[in-house]
């Protein structure tokens, strides 16, 4: 349905097309980040598909001018990153087609591993087995290759060999022979019981065993929590997740591997990312990474600059109700990072110091945040679109306003004619809708504000070579110059990256120089919306 309805919008122009596969890029790569590997194959071909008639009818339509459209090079990418998942998935599909089939039509004949058995009556040969009972045979045989069975599974696959070897006895005996068939059954019978009576009782022992491991392990969670008052739910939760770690440690080596890391170099704090690269990866393996292909699809789909214009809504919602949504999103998001902190904590304990917890949330951060900006800022644009569309407005109508419209004085600009002023800084300004972590975003706004202060001073000393480097500007002086470099990065969606940024900037950056510059810029911002 979705490569009919892509093919058939072709002629509503290239960047709905590239609007459509990319929303079919996008489906595949959560199909394939769910492992339905097959689902997620069709459907990247289908990608692939509208990609490439909407390139066709492109070609078709500039035919005689020069040049393609603009969207071109970004629907070739997508192409070409979708067809190496592509790749990826079909060598995967062909490994589990080639484990499926026991052999290939035309090859050598498989070597037979029954072979032609003896019957207990002058060494006379019998036919092969019966195919009821090859299959029994085979089903055993398939089940008894697994794992950790139980006592009782075991058991279980013990009795079905002996009843399909039993089986196939009885199938070589002549109806004459009736009275060693009853012995036969009577033999299987108790063989089969005296499995089932040493399965019950290893699986008695085991149990055992299991629930003294138990209660020793939940006695430790109870020491680690004990308290003179009744314990809260939360605590009653932490508890009983502090047994679970505790058990699982018990039957895998890799987190007392890392616990001894972390003990031994407490103040090595690139140990933290190692961690969380291993406690985040697929599956929880350390030894099997995510392809480097399904990475670079993960990534340009979620690059905001690579979007095609998104589709006015044909009947938005109200404000109210968005800010609602939003609340509650921003609340889910809140408690999940909250939730994957505290486990992280109650698991590693050295890493319960004021470095480790901003180590541990900076690696959630970025693990968290990239696949989860792009729509949570799309969310942020809408409720404050009032703002962005009133800062536009302003920047449109003083975007040739000179530094002395902003009651800026010549000192604090070049003395060269054409050069910008504080272009530094203005580049970091346009470094943050770029990025996709909360952190970088803030790292960003911080270089500005200093490159600022810096350019200030070397303007000054430039035209006047006695004054001091130091302390050029003061508050009333900077933020005007935030202003102007705000003014000239023309991005009014700065007003909703900075309210996403106040929301999720961890309290104890804000309390700091990081705080002082988110302020700052927010300040900048609300000056231009109030210029006349």
């Amino acid at each position: 349905m979705a490569a009919a309805g892509g093919v058939g919008d072709g002629g509503a122009g290239p960047g709905r097309a590239l609007q459509t596969a990319m929303r079919a890029a996008s489906g595949a790569l959560e199909m394939d980040s769910a492992g339905r590997t097959r689902e997620a194959y069709v459907e990247y071909l289908k990608s692939i598909t509208l990609i490439s008639q909407a390139l066709q009818d492109e070609a078709a339509l500039t035919e005689d001018s020069e040049g393609l459209g603009s969207n071109t090079p970004k629907m070739l990418k997508l192409a070409e990153q979708c067809l190496e998942r592509v790749k990826s998935l079909a060598a995967t599909l062909g490994q589990k087609t080639n484990k499926a089939k026991p052999s290939v039509p035309g090859g050598p004949a498989p070597i037979s591993r029954h072979r032609r058995v003896f019957s207990d009556e002058g060494g006379k040969l019998s036919p092969f087995l019966p195919p009821e009972i090859f299959q029994k045979l085979q089903i055993a045989e398939a089940q008894s290759a697994r794992k950790e069975l139980t006592p009782l599974e075991e058991a279980s696959l013990q009795n079905q060999k002996l009843k399909a070897a039993y089986e196939a006895r009885v199938a070589r005996l002549n109806p004459s022979q009736a009275l060693q068939k009853t012995s036969l059954t009577l033999s299987l019978q108790r063989q089969m019981m005296e499995n089932l009576v040493i399965a019950r009782a290893r699986e008695e022992t085991l149990q055992r065993k299991m629930e003294e491991r138990r209660l020793r392990l939940q006695e430790a969670a109870n020491r680690r929590f004990s308290s003179s008052v009744a314990l809260t739910p939360e605590e009653q939760e932490q508890r009983e997740l502090y047994a679970a770690i505790l058990e699982y440690e018990q039957d895998h080596d890799w987190p007392r591997q890392w616990k001894a890391w972390l003990k031994r170099s407490p103040s090595d704090l690139s140990l933290v990312t190692g961690l969380f690269s291993c406690l985040l990866r697929a599956e929880g393996d350390p030894r099997s990474p995510r392809e480097s292909s399904f990475e670079d699809l993960e990534r340009f789909l979620a690059s905001p600059e690579d979007w095609p214009p998104a589709e006015p809504m044909a009947k938005p919602r109200p404000a109210a109700s968005l800010q609602e949504q939003l609340k509650g999103i921003v609340r889910d998001i809140h408690n999940a990072i909250d939730r994957l902190l505290s486990l992280t904590l109650l698991a590693f304990e050295g890493l319960s110091t004021a470095a480790g917890k901003d180590q541990c949330l900076a690696c959630i951060e970025d693990a968290f945040f990239p696949p989860l900006w792009a729509p949570l800022l799309a969310l942020y644009r809408n409720v404050h679109r009032p703002q962005e569309e009133a800062l536009a407005r302003s920047m449109e109508r003083h975007r040739h306003a000179s530094p002395a419209d902003l009651g800026l004085s010549p000192r604090l600009f070049p003395t060269a004619p054409g050069r910008l002023a504080y272009g530094a800084a203005i580049d970091e300004l346009c470094l943050i809708p770029l990025e996709t972590c909360p952190r970088r975003k803030l790292d960003c706004i911080v270089r500005a504000l200093r490159s600022i202060c810096e350019c200030a001073e070397e303007y000054c000393s430039t035209r006047d070579s006695r004054a001091p480097t130091a302390g050029t500007i003061g508050a009333d002086e900077l933020l005007p110059l935030l202003s102007y470099a705000v003014l000239r990065s023309a991005l009014p969606q700065l007003q909703s990256e900075c309210a996403a940024l106040e929301e999720f900037i961890h309290e104890g950056c804000l309390l700091g120089e990081e705080g002082y510059c988110l302020t700052s810029l927010q300040s900048a911002l609300a000056f231009l919306q109030s210029l006349p």
